[in-house]
């Protein structure tokens, strides 16, 4: 099967059903090796075991901005190459992308409130600029139930998905650009990772397992999104048969 017969749906989802298992099976062997990794991780000489509350903060936080991007790849699809499965991509990406961000938000509080001193939240620029993207998630979800029509929807929200785009590099490089309580990049960085190799091999695995299972929820909801609009056209069908 090529990339292009996916974009029937009824192939989209037979696809999905050979593949979620083997993805949902993916993701549980992840996050076996990747907690037992954290459990053998030593404790940061200053954070103490706070410290392990990076291995859920920092792929929540990666995965917040990497849902985005998804989101944005599949509003070109709808604007420019007018994809039939990329409207149903973006919305059923954007409850897993607002869920990634809120646990970051919450982790990100949890984690700074003893580094920041008797404080959960700084509205410095990291922080305010992932809020932004927070709400930015919530904003689609309303707009895709508020406008019925869904070609109209799907125009409107690829739009917007893609003027917010401009909020992912001030998130990435927000630490850089201005002077913030948040710590600087110290993975991804032109020098290598600071991080020491005890602690960072534990992140991978953390970060590959998160990754594994945004990719199965994506392909789960996108699998519901299009059930739900067979439904709702079978339904507007009937209706108009009754008229």
């Amino acid at each position: 099967m090529s990339f292009a017969d996916l974009a029937n749906p009824s192939r989209f989802l037979a696809f999905a059903g050979r593949l979620i298992p083997w993805l949902a099976g993916l993701t549980l062997v992840l996050f076996v090796a990747g907690l037992a990794l954290v459990a053998g991780s030593p404790a940061d000489y200053l954070q103490g075991e706070t410290v392990r509350i990076m291995y859920i903060h920092v792929p929540a936080a990666w995965l917040s901005m990497l849902t985005y991007a998804i989101m944005a790849v599949s509003a070109l699809g709808t604007l420019v190459w007018r994809h039939p499965l990329a409207d149903v991509a973006a919305r059923a990406a954007a409850p897993i992308g607002a869920t990634f961000t809120a646990l970051a938000l919450v982790t990100g509080s949890l984690w700074g409130r003893p580094m920041w001193g008797s404080t959960y939240w700084e509205w410095d620029a990291r922080l305010t600029s992932v809020l932004v993207l927070f709400i930015m998630y919530l904003g689609l979800i309303a707009l895709w139930r508020t406008i019925e029509d869904p070609t109209r929807g799907a125009r409107a929200a690829a739009i917007l998905i893609l003027v917010g785009t401009v909020n992912l590099p001030i998130i990435k490089f927000s630490v850089d650009w201005w002077n913030t309580l948040h710590q600087p990049a110290s993975v991804f960085r032109v020098g290598g990772p600071t991080i020491d190799a005890t602690m960072l091999l534990p992140l991978a695995a953390m970060a590959l397992a998160f990754t594994a299972l945004l990719f199965t929820l994506h392909m789960a909801a996108m699998r519901n999104e299009i059930l739900r609009r067979r439904i709702r056209a079978l339904g507007l069908t009937a209706a108009g048969a009754v008229r």
